[in-house]
């Protein structure tokens, strides 16, 4: 009997999802699946007030908590999964109360569970590198929900802050190796207008966007930029969270990686383009992204 199948209905889960964007957003198809094998039970998201705003209004989730023992433990949790892994998620997950304490195996430390969960490849049955989202649904396959498709991450987002056909673009990512040259953003918006999409431009509080003074800059609380991205035309990043949201509201996307992995960190579930420059993302001629682009806009046209 698994554990899924021991939980008492109506039975409280808290989900400890620290850090970062997109492990946040690559978290909600894994919390859809629980949900849907386990209608009656109550699922908290605990998470960093920088990236709480990726779980608002998710369906599959009745409270997000903030990342403190006492609010977690005040939940009255059942079972407590620790998705992070980090010594704080560690300790949140040991005194969660929760009858039931799982997290993976591989954890640095994993004296705080007493369900430990094994490799994504074994509980999925697979012999290849797996997604994110396919490695973070695995715990709640492991945890008894039924194995199945995993679908898209799932945002929910209010009314577009912009009209009109336009793309959001990040020029920004968490270092410098995963950042495309700022004058090659700019000189792909020139052709953004010439196919008459307005381009945007996204930042964030600590993002020096002075080369793009040109065109609107959009520099807004998390809650704005889900609702931004969600009716955009098309989306060009770096390889970082929005690039994640732009594919859970199905943008046509044009991301941009250097070291990281695709097949790791790539867009889930949605039309793509992927452009790989494990040698430096300046190795990416703006042709390229142009090029990329042009495929995903006819896409667009032939399907509506």
């Amino acid at each position: 009997m698994t554990v899924l199948d021991q939980l008492p209905e109506g039975a409280r889960v808290c989900v400890v999802r620290l850090r970062s964007m997109g492990d946040c957003v690559l978290t909600t198809p894994g919390l859809a699946l629980l949900k849907q094998a386990r209608p009656d039970v109550e699922i908290a998201v605990v998470a960093e007030p920088p990236f709480a705003p990726v779980f608002a209004g998710n369906p599959a989730i009745a409270r997000i908590l903030p990342p403190y023992w006492t609010a977690v433990r005040a939940w009255l949790p059942t079972l407590c999964v620790n998705l992070h892994g980090g010594t704080r998620s560690l300790w949140l997950t040991l005194m969660s109360g929760a009858k039931w304490r799982a997290g993976f195996i591989h954890h640095n430390f994993t004296f705080a569970y007493n369900i430990k969960i094994g490799r994504a490849q074994n509980i999925l049955g697979v012999h290849r590198t797996v997604h994110t989202a396919e490695h973070l649904a695995s715990a709640f396959f492991a945890l008894g929900v039924p194995v199945t498709d995993i679908p898209r991450a799932q945002l929910h987002a209010g009314e577009s802050p912009m009209a009109g056909r336009y793309a959001v673009l990040h020029p920004f990512a968490s270092s410098p190796e995963k950042t495309w040259p700022t004058q090659r953003f700019c000189e792909l918006a020139r052709y953004l207008k010439l196919w008459n999409v307005e381009p945007v431009f996204l930042a964030g509080p600590g993002d020096d966007a002075s080369p793009f003074f040109e065109y609107r800059v959009f520099r807004e609380p998390l809650d704005r930029v889900k609702a931004l991205i969600s009716k955009a035309t098309l989306f060009v990043g770096n390889d970082s969270g929005p690039a994640h949201m732009a594919a859970a509201f199905s943008v046509p996307s044009v991301v941009l990686f250097g070291p990281s992995k695709p097949a790791i960190w790539g867009p889930w579930q949605t039309e793509s383009e992927i452009i790989v420059a494990p040698d430096g993302l300046q190795h990416i001629p703006v042709s390229r992204a142009i090029a990329a682009l042009d495929r995903l806009r006819s896409l667009e046209e032939a399907h509506a």
